[in-house]
């Protein structure tokens, strides 16, 4: 069975932290340019902002696979005798689905009535909720702290969801958070399908093959919709393209796609960690929760936007109980134990080491202490791996 595996590294959590370090600017950048904190007092449409977005994005994650060197990692097809990387069926429906949450999570951010805290808890609360799903679906093993973890996440999100007043969800943002949540349903699949083997070849060949198709997409289906659509929104972002360099919130918008490449990289990494849905979903949510917490704090202080509540910082530390609960953190007897023998065995070659300062010809206290050594080096292994 899938998953069974217990002993992993920490890898997880620095891709985690990356996450975090981008997602405050990224949403807080978001949030303050269509609200007109950035602007002069003047809103900036999503749709206006959406083009910039979507191209920098665009650039960006390919030309840091390149530097990576990883379009090795990709399936090929001979075309004209050419070896080209070529998707395959999951990889291509999770390049659509990646290309619709990008647009979608941008768009969320800027619809009026709508906070980043009310946007990330409807956005993150439909992911915590599909990921025990698609686990059962593949017949993942589900851990014992991945279940604790995913339900102090949902509790966090309804106190945070209890105090929220006065917010509106519009037609549109809902349409949007459908299209979000369909295209994780999508996703998280297709991943869990084929590339959460814990082989670093094969995440990275899934991550080149989606981008493959996600990149083009992300570009393409919005100028294709402005090119032929009618109606205010169509206008919008026949404006953001049209203006894509021109406009005065051009660099915000180009500043933001290159933002959501970097937290793009890293939170697909997390997706493709080994462990279960159940555990890499609420690291993943919390990550972003505790980051928009923090960006709207950052907003209040230096721009004088809504002042958070005190139910949004209980619901901040509800986040962080359930970072302690998946973090390595719920091995703890298990690391005391292996200290403990590790203290045991120091003792056991002192003790070995006085009995022969009398015979220092036969050189017993360096193997000794070099033993001592090796068993601490162990101990800290076997914690780290965990």
């Amino acid at each position: 069975m899938a998953g069974t595996k217990r002993e992993h590294s920490l890898g997880i959590w620095s891709l985690a932290l990356g996450y975090f370090l981008f997602y405050i600017p990224y949403s807080g950048l978001s949030k303050a340019v269509t609200a007109g904190l950035l602007t002069g007092g003047t809103p900036i449409s999503g749709f206006e902002l959406l083009p910039s977005t979507v191209v920098s994005t665009a650039i960006a994650i390919p030309l840091f696979i390149t530097i990576m060197r990883w379009w090795k990692h990709a399936r090929t097809r001979n075309v004209l005798g050419f070896n080209i990387p070529f998707p395959r069926l999951q990889t291509f429906i999770s390049g659509v689905a990646f290309a619709t949450i990008i647009a979608t999570t941008t768009l969320a951010y800027s619809f009026k009535g709508v906070s980043i805290v009310f946007a990330l808890m409807l956005m993150r609360g439909g992911v915590l909720i599909l990921s025990p799903l698609i686990d059962r679906m593949f017949h993942r093993r589900v851990r014992w702290f991945s279940w604790l973890g995913l339900v102090f996440s949902l509790m966090a999100l309804l106190i945070a969801f209890s105090d929220v007043h006065g917010y509106q969800l519009s037609i549109v943002a809902a349409l949007n958070l459908a299209a979000y949540l369909t295209g994780y349903a999508l996703r998280l699949p297709c991943m869990t399908q084929i590339a959460k083997t814990g082989e670093k070849t094969v995440a990275f060949g899934y991550f080149v093959e989606e981008q493959l198709v996600a990149m083009p997409c992300l570009v393409l289906v919005p100028a294709i919709f402005a090119l032929i659509g009618r109606g205010a929104i169509m206008s919008q972002l026949r404006f953001g393209f049209t203006h894509i360099f021109s406009s005065s919130f051009a660099l915000f918008g180009w500043t933001i796609g290159i933002l959501y490449a970097g937290l793009g990289i890293f939170c697909t990494f997390i997706y493709l960690d080994r462990r279960e849905n159940t555990f890499c979903i609420p690291m993943y949510s919390c990550s972003s929760l505790l980051s928009g917490i923090i960006a709207s704090w950052i907003l209040t202080w230096s721009l004088g936007a809504a002042n958070p509540s005190s139910m949004q910082f209980s619901s901040a530390l509800l986040i962080i109980a359930a970072l302690l609960v998946i973090s390595p953190l719920h091995h703890l007897p298990l690391y005391i134990k292996q200290l403990k023998n590790a203290i045991a065995e120091k003792r056991l070659v002192l003790v070995g080491f006085a009995n022969n300062t009398a015979v220092k010809e036969q050189s017993v206290s360096r193997p000794m202490a070099m033993n001592f050594i090796t068993i601490n080096f162990e101990a800290v292994r076997n914690i780290l791996r965990k």
